[in-house]
């Protein structure tokens, strides 16, 4: 891949992580011309907001997950089983994973937030939900024309 078309924008992007959401919308347009012209740049922008939501979906996932999980520890009847078998109270075998999974849930939140905090996937997100429903919105406003034949 060719390098940057002017390396002085582009470290200053680089070092941004090519995120240009939290400036004025007077100094963007010089960035936003030059994501433009330099397909550098523009690869290593969308190299990073791929990053951003998958980390952001990943921790989602596993939010989802531990949730799924206490659920089934709460109500699950082989874990019954289970414990008599390796002779164990079943209390505190479901006691010990829903504390686990807890746990799980807890530390898969706090990433979350750090992700949604460190990363502009959120803004980036909500632009492409606004992008889309203001696609579809314009051309379902559109006039149809009749073919009279």
């Amino acid at each position: 891949m060719k390098s940057c078309t002017d390396p002085v924008i582009g470290d200053i992007l680089s070092s941004w992580r090519y995120d240009i959401s939290g400036i004025s919308p007077e100094m963007r347009t010089d960035y936003e011309g030059h994501f433009v012209e330099c397909a550098h740049c523009r690869s290593r922008q969308r190299l990073h907001r791929t990053v951003d939501v998958a980390l952001i979906a990943i921790s989602t996932l596993s939010i989802l997950a531990f949730l799924l999980a206490i659920a089934v520890i709460h109500h699950v009847e082989p874990l019954r089983n289970w414990a008599i078998i390796m002779h164990l109270d079943h209390r505190d075998v479901a006691l010990t994973l829903q504390m686990a999974a807890m746990a799980g849930l807890l530390v898969s939140m706090l990433c979350w937030v750090l992700i949604a905090i460190a990363t502009p996937a959120p803004v980036y997100l909500t632009g492409m939900a606004q992008a889309r429903f203001l696609h579809d919105r314009l051309s379902d406003d559109q006039p149809r024309t009749r073919n009279i034949a």
